[in-house]
């Protein structure tokens, strides 16, 4: 959303309004239009995290895909069966990160997106404040120059008129101005009120991930250490590798 209409309050003119109102009121405008900034990102991080997520379990899944297509893992029963429980393993984890992702779009983006969608909406009740305080500038300016007029019939009468518009439009202009004056604050104010349950849901879900994911990978752990002892398996490992490294092929 653009907000350049704003930049009116930086800007040296003569209006009808205080200079100290016009400050006050763009400082409430500069809070919102950050606000907007923020909520934006926002969404856009907890979307990315989101698809991040996904694209781990996806990750770890062609890991274990390729490793169970290796002629090694397919030669090698115990090696074969320790991947096949990461499998499993895995595929339990995939469920809760799904129901995770669920969750943190109910909780966290779907709210910051209704969020997002009241901004143009005040966008529009600024312009339109801006309109109406045009339309008052200009009506003031049209009585203070026929002030100025000979005072025939004809002028008295256009000057008349012309100062019913000046109320008329300031009467308008108050009442956008004092409804927005009086709403832009409460609603840059409400932004923790609304923010901070989501924010709570989203670090319970992720507790409750986590705790998940802890539990699933130390009964993995578990699992292995019955199969065959990690200690042995890091022996035959580092012999595996010095023998490749002897290999005539593997000399400098």
């Amino acid at each position: 959303m653009s907000w350049n209409i704003f930049n009116r309050y930086s800007a040296p003119k003569k209006s009808v309004v205080s200079r100290t109102t016009e400050r006050e009121f763009g400082r409430e405008v500069k809070r919102v239009e950050s606000l907007d900034e923020t909520s934006k990102k926002l969404y856009k991080d907890t979307k990315r995290w989101m698809e991040s997520n996904a694209a781990l379990s996806q990750s770890e899944q062609k890991i274990i895909q390729d490793l169970l297509l290796n002629p090694v893992c397919q030669s090698e029963a115990q090696l074969n069966e320790m991947v096949t429980e990461w499998e499993k393993a895995i595929e339990k984890q995939n469920l809760h990160s799904k129901e995770l992702n669920i969750v943190v779009q109910k909780t966290m983006a779907d709210p910051v997106k209704r969020l997002n969608t009241i901004f143009p909406s005040i966008q529009a009740a600024l312009k339109k404040r801006e309109q109406s305080l045009q339309e008052y500038e200009k009506s003031q300016a049209k009585v203070e120059k026929q002030k100025n007029r000979e005072r025939t019939g004809q002028n008295v009468v256009k000057l008349d008129l012309s100062k019913k518009a000046v109320e008329r439009t300031k009467l308008e202009f108050d009442s956008q101005n004092q409804a927005l004056s009086e709403d832009l604050p409460k609603f840059v104010e409400g932004r923790i009120e609304y923010i901070q349950p989501c924010l709570e849901s989203l670090i319970k879900s992720q507790v409750s991930y986590n705790s998940e994911a802890l539990k699933i990978y130390t009964d993995l752990e578990d699992i292995w250490k019955t199969s065959k002892d990690l200690s042995e398996m890091k022996s035959q490992h580092q012999q595996t590798l010095s023998d490749i490294k002897a290999l005539s092929i593997t000399v400098d």
